[in-house]
């Protein structure tokens, strides 16, 4: 019999090489797909104060869009590992100049300066990465939940999560557990 988590682990290995292997020109024309949505989406339009992530093990390449922000004077910022705190995270302003350092895991990240530090509830858009994906928009993370702690109770702030991912991710349903966040919007090509 499989558990619940046996089941997750498995979707997520699965989807992991699937999204690892998706061939080079199929990977850049959805990228092109997805940099397009953002560009033309109204609530990234209007934002200000936006959270995006360092690109990791085959994940959509978020440089463009990084870049791409700037240009639109954006303000944006990048998440990072608490330091004494495993389970949480938090995020740091990232600009042209900010140092990067690898985490524990091997992830970019700014290198911690506390002067960087914006309270996440005065973040306009987090835009989530995410293993799988389903209809219902519940995803599947690296499986340490630190999104789904993020985000717990999103709905009463200002904040709009959206995952981004390529089309190859989705699947056809994820086994939610109550403290997994259901996004409003994954964007994806």
């Amino acid at each position: 019999m499989h558990t619940q988590s046996s089941v997750t682990k498995e979707i997520r290995s699965k989807v992991r090489n699937i999204r690892r292997e998706l061939p080079h020109e199929q990977r850049l024309k959805a990228e092109h797909g997805i940099y397009q949505q953002i560009k033309k989406h109204p609530k990234v339009s209007s934002a200000k104060h936006i959270a995006i992530f360092l690109s990791f093990d085959g994940e959509l390449n978020t440089k463009p869009i990084i870049e791409y922000f700037w240009q639109q004077k954006k303000s944006i910022f990048i998440p990072i590992i608490h330091p004494f705190n495993n389970d949480h995270m938090f995020f740091l302003r990232y600009d042209e100049q900010t140092e990067l350092t690898r985490n524990r895991f091997g992830i970019l990240q700014p290198k911690l300066d506390v002067r960087n530090i914006i309270p996440y509830k005065k973040l306009d858009i987090i835009f989530t990465p995410l293993v799988a994906f389903d209809e219902r928009n519940y995803r599947i993370g690296m499986g340490r939940g630190y999104y789904d702690r993020l985000l717990a109770g999103y709905q009463q702030t200002d904040i709009y999560p959206i995952g981004l991912a390529f089309t190859c991710q989705k699947i056809s349903y994820i086994p939610n557990q109550p403290w997994d966040v259901q996004l409003p919007e994954i964007i994806n090509a």
